[in-house]
């Protein structure tokens, strides 16, 4: 770690993190640019021209989306803050080559989304360390808001970090189910317009007094199911929306688990834990900049099943007018 890492991230305001993240990296090879202006359409913000024949930077701000160097046949193009390691994998080839819309099997997709099921029977084989950083890296293929890629992920390697981590929120529910006990206190904070404990009780406190029994005699682990790592995704609370930044990564890293052979499991509960105990998210070293939005169990699986399972009817609405002629 060097010393401005270990002395800690400085604040900078917003108008200096805008800056740093609109920051042009882009440099164009103008010997082997053939000014086919392919690179010009695509980017977001202007900021590329064609002067003279060639290709040339002219805008004072880019989102470093890589675009530019993704379109041109030549490969003139490069842009500096892409990491050319985060598009190569560990545990598997990866073709580059972009895949035309229309150019792959659409069954094949929808089949791997609906195979993909919440795994809750794991083996206690552990999950090396190349699977889950190539699921971190399938991950922030996901889109973000201004290409901002907010996203952190905090890796939990084997089952011993998974247990301090249900320890920790072990605790904060015992807590919470001690509260939960008392009758008057749910009525009162009902009655000035905060029945969240109430809804609790009735909702999830018989199923979580169940599941810290079984953990207390070295049964079943029905928070992590047995799982052999965790990953937590979080994103930087300044970004333009990193709820939906975080959680598009995480149904990335849910599929790409299922291709490559891992089961993966959500848990609400440690996160709903994390939001209300800051000092869990603390104990894994996430800064306060950050917010945790997901908690993924991984590890390999052990169950089958025999088809895809059926969803639930689904509510879908037109707005607005439709011309039926």
């Amino acid at each position: 770690m060097d010393s401005c890492q270990a002395a800690g991230p400085k604040k900078m305001t917003d108008t200096q993190k805008e800056s740093t993240l609109r920051e042009v990296t882009t440099t164009i090879d103008p010997e082997q640019c053939i000014g086919c202006g392919m690179c010009i359409p695509v980017c977001p913000k202007e900021t590329l021209v064609i002067q003279d024949g060639t290709a040339v930077v002219r805008g004072s701000e880019s989102l470093n989306c890589d675009h530019c160097a993704a379109a041109c046949p030549v490969d003139a193009i490069r842009v500096a803050a892409v990491d050319p390691g985060l598009s190569q994998f560990q545990t598997f080839p990866a073709d580059n080559k972009w895949l035309p819309h229309g150019r792959f099997d659409t069954a094949s997709l929808v089949n791997l989304m609906g195979s993909r099921r919440s795994c809750r029977n794991f083996s206690d084989r552990p999950v090396d360390q190349p699977h889950l950083e190539d699921l971190i890296k399938a991950g922030i293929t996901a889109p973000s808001g201004s290409n901002c890629q907010p996203w952190t992920f905090t890796i939990l390697p084997d089952r011993r970090a998974v247990n301090r981590l249900g320890r920790r929120v072990g605790d904060f529910f015992r807590q919470t189910n001690h509260m939960a006990e008392k009758r008057w206190l749910r009525s009162v904070l009902k009655w000035i317009g905060r029945p969240e404990l109430d809804t609790y009780y009735h909702q999830h406190y018989a199923t979580v007094e169940m599941g810290l029994e079984a953990w207390d005699r070295g049964e079943r682990d029905l928070l992590f199911h047995g799982a052999t790592a965790v990953i937590v995704v979080a994103a930087d609370k300044d970004a333009s929306c990193p709820s939906e930044d975080a959680l598009l990564a995480t149904g990335n890293m849910l599929l790409a688990a299922h291709a490559m052979g891992l089961g993966t499991c959500l848990v609400g509960f440690v996160i709903e834990a994390m939001r209300r105990d800051r000092s869990i998210v603390r104990m894994l070293g996430i800064p306060d900049h950050e917010t945790p939005y997901a908690v993924i169990a991984i590890g390999w699986p052990d169950e089958t099943y025999h088809r895809v399972a059926g969803r639930k009817p689904v509510v879908i609405r037109y707005a607005g007018s439709r011309d039926t002629h």
